[in-house]
């Protein structure tokens, strides 16, 4: 290939990626058209990248069409094929299952033959091990996650990994062990491993560093990592892939000048030695794509570094960006490998055109000039993937690159080297265990003195912008210092300037936030800010309201309508990570706190808060009907909010309602329980929000109940099928609402929704 063609390659596969993803009509059809026009005008090169962009645009496509319609969701299915991951979680025990076979249990239902990767639990499983091949009776659904600006995104998680559905197994048919796991290095090498006597954590980063077994690391590993910005060390990547290249060419080099002195420059076959020892280091680590991105960078870097018929530094970067998409296409979706192509690229950047550094103060200069510079660029590329910066990053990762780089990764691989002889091999693992702890406990002092900062997200994006820009004007060669200074002072100003955006007085913002089948609100005033509601706890232990701040907020009041898990299940994260000012639950309610009662009423920042239900001595009712009921009243517009309660309190309710109200969330998620005739057309909802899980087993909302509120005129949303939801009350009008996933449905009413049958 051309040192001309590594640009327009790279444009090619990037054009394939993005008409993939698109699917627009008649795609298929068009590049075939293309694809013959080509052909018949006999231009090879032209042919060549109408190819990669339908083989790009095909890889996209196949992802999308192969995931579980929903026409199979919560149908019972029997799958065979290779666990590829085995996770024990106590009981629970998470699976990676690369689908050979898969056929639906019951007659007549759709096929299911496109399913090639799933994401499974299994509650009390037999034992298993990665590699085995097993009989499967699952249920699924297409993958799905909640949908909060600003959080992580788990849909798109399981979009960039490549599962076409999540589920758990069933009980029945009961799972059966076809094949046991075949032979692996890399799991030999693991199991060589948990059998040395080397401290738990030294051993989990030696599993992550040597060997790509990042699953190893528990979350207080990836939390310290995170928040000093040193996970690239302890993970597999192009830097630890290239040491090991690096080392394997100056050996090679250095025997070359042994065998012959006179020629040893002109010797290719240490270059091959380099590219090999890279490959079986990657592909010890099991060659995922963070391994497989990281061989082919390194390659193309050997190749780029030899100087024969090599391209420059840029067209190899396009080469190897070109190369990764084309065997991972899904890879464009990974953050990781716009980080790890953005930190080449500063590289490339800061070290063209400038001399090579000599001696060790030169070489040391080097590394801290190129880390400061660094430093910018990184941080705000972090800050655009994952909505965090690291302060201590900079600081920290001028120690920590050259003892992973140096010391640590060398004593990794030469234990590996060493391991038959046994002893020699322990000495190294131990060195690297006594560093990996000293590593361990400078990162700890580093986070503790300066903590991992998460913006707010309207502050996100602008701060990226400026950290990126400050990267550039300082790595750029050639531009004027007092220039570099000028705008260096002007990025600084940006956050001193920003103000975060806040409701004005009289005005109230409502956030209808995803937690999947529960209910939390936020209600900001102001200088109030209120919750109704904390979510759900969900088997597992995961409280969805754990990810919708960071540490340390602070709420004035905390409304827990009732009792049941899908609304209180937040209570106890809520209480571990937030301040909270006071806490107000039904009478009798299991959480301590004020009592939630009617006839109590404030007004905050020129917004009036009045609880309707339940009245004083229901303490004995059910949790449903104890429910308690909070109206907001800002400027022309009305709230209402009332928990699970029944049909028996709502015609009680009735006279205390007034008139319609502007937003109004179905009671009890929208089930047939609740939202009676009467209600609803006593309030005719101008707004109405169903607070529900995608695919739930419930049924929620109910149709009977969605036809009721469209025929009273509202504009119905569903937080299953539109994320969070945010509306401001209290304006001159009620406009549209901000949701956090767009749609393109058709609505009655409104923008928007209204749904017809269970989401």
């Amino acid at each position: 290939m051309g040192k001309g063609w590594a640009l327009p390659l790279a444009l090619a596969v990037l054009a394939g990626v993005g008409l993939g993803h698109g699917d627009p009509p008649g795609l298929v059809e068009g590049l075939a058209v293309v694809l013959l026009l080509a052909l018949a005008a006999r231009r090879p090169g032209r042919l060549v990248l109408l190819l990669v962009v339908a083989w790009t645009a095909g890889g996209v496509l196949s992802a999308r069409h192969a995931e579980l319609p929903a026409g199979l969701s919560g149908v019972d299915l029997a799958v065979e094929g290779r666990l590829a991951s085995v996770a024990p979680q106590g009981r629970l025990t998470r699976l990676v299952l690369e689908v050979d076979r898969c056929r639906p249990l019951t007659p007549g239902r759709l096929p299911c033959e496109a399913l090639e990767r799933l994401r499974l639990n299994a509650y009390g499983a037999p034992p298993m091990a990665a590699g085995e091949r097993w009989a499967l009776g699952v249920r699924l659904r297409p993958p799905h996650g909640l949908a909060n600006p600003g959080t992580f995104d788990y849909r798109a998680w399981l979009w960039r990994e490549g599962f076409h559905a999540t589920g758990y197994v069933r009980d029945a048919p009961p799972p059966r062990r076809l094949a046991e796991a075949g032979v692996s290095p890399r799991r030999l090498a693991l199991d060589f491993l948990d059998a040395r006597p080397l401290p738990e954590r030294a051993a989990r980063w030696l599993a992550a560093l040597t060997l790509g077994a990042d699953q190893r690391l528990v979350d207080d590993d990836w939390e310290l990592l995170n928040a000093s910005g040193t996970t690239h060390l302890v993970v597999i990547s192009g830097l630890h892939v290239g040491l090991a290249a690096g080392a394997a060419l100056l050996l090679g080099r250095g025997l070359a000048r042994l065998a012959t002195p006179g020629r040893w420059r002109l010797a290719v076959w240490p270059w091959w030695l380099a590219a090999a020892v890279a490959s079986a280091y990657a592909g010890l680590a099991g060659l995922e794509p963070p391994a497989l991105r990281a061989l082919i960078m390194t390659l193309v870097g050997l190749w780029v570094a030899s100087g024969r018929h090599a391209p420059g530094p840029w067209q190899g970067w396009w080469l190897a960006l070109a190369l990764v998409l084309l065997l991972d296409p899904l890879g464009a979706w990974r953050p990781g490998l716009w980080l790890s192509f953005g930190a080449v690229a500063v590289l490339i950047l800061i070290w063209q055109g400038r001399p090579r550094p000599r001696g060790w103060r030169g070489w040391l200069w080097g590394l801290v000039r190129t880390q400061l510079l660094l430093a910018p660029a990184m941080a705000g590329a972090v800050l655009l993937a994952f909505g965090r910066l690291a302060p201590a990053a900079p600081l920290v990762n001028l120690v920590a690159v050259p003892l992973v780089g140096s010391l640590m990764v060398p004593l990794g691989l030469l234990g590996w080297l060493l391991a038959p002889l046994g002893p020699p091999a322990e000495l190294c693992w131990w060195g690297f265990a006594w560093l990996a702890e000293g590593l361990a406990r400078l990162l700890e002092t580093a986070v503790a003195w300066l903590p991992a900062w998460q913006p707010a997200p309207a502050l996100g994006l602008p701060l990226a912008l400026a950290l990126l820009l400050l990267g550039g004007l300082w790595g750029v060669p050639g531009l004027d210092a007092r220039l570099r200074l000028v705008a260096t002072l002007a990025l600084a100003l940006l956050p001193a300037l920003w103000r975060p955006a806040t409701p004005a007085h009289g005005e109230l913002e409502v956030r209808v936030h995803d937690v999947g089948q529960g209910q939390l609100v936020e209600l900001v005033t102001a200088n109030q800010r209120l919750l109704y509601d904390t979510g759900p706890r969900f088997g597992s232990g995961f409280t969805p309201l754990e990810t919708l701040w960071p540490a340390g907020q602070r709420f004035d009041a905390v409304i827990v309508s009732h009792d049941d898990v899908d609304h209180a299940g937040g209570v106890a994260a809520l209480e571990a990570s937030h301040r909270v000012a006071r806490f107000l639950a039904p009478p009798g309610a299991e959480l301590a706190g004020e009592p939630c009662v009617a006839g109590r009423e404030w007004e905050r920042d020129g917004v009036r808060f009045r609880l309707l239900w339940p009245p004083p001595g229901e303490a004995g009712r059910v949790d449903n009907d104890r429910s308690c009921v909070l109206e907001a009243v800002a400027g022309p517009h009305r709230l209402l909010l009332t928990g699970d309660l029944g049909a028996a309190g709502e015609r009680r309710l009735l006279s205390e309602v007034g008139g319609p109200v502007a937003l109004l969330l179905a009671g009890h998620h929208g089930s047939a329980t609740s939202s009676t005739p009467a209600l609803v057309a006593a309030l005719a909802p101008r707004h109405l929000v169903y607070s529900v899980g995608r695919h739930n087993p419930f049924g929620h909302p109910a149709a009977e109940v969605v036809r009721r509120f469209r025929a009273a005129g509202a504009c119905q949303w569903s937080t299953a099928l539109d994320g969070a939801l945010r509306f401001r009350l209290g304006g001159a009008g009620l406009p549209t609402p901000q949701a956090a996933r767009a749609s393109a449905r058709p609505g009655v009413g409104c923008p928007r929704l209204a749904v017809e049958s269970p989401p």
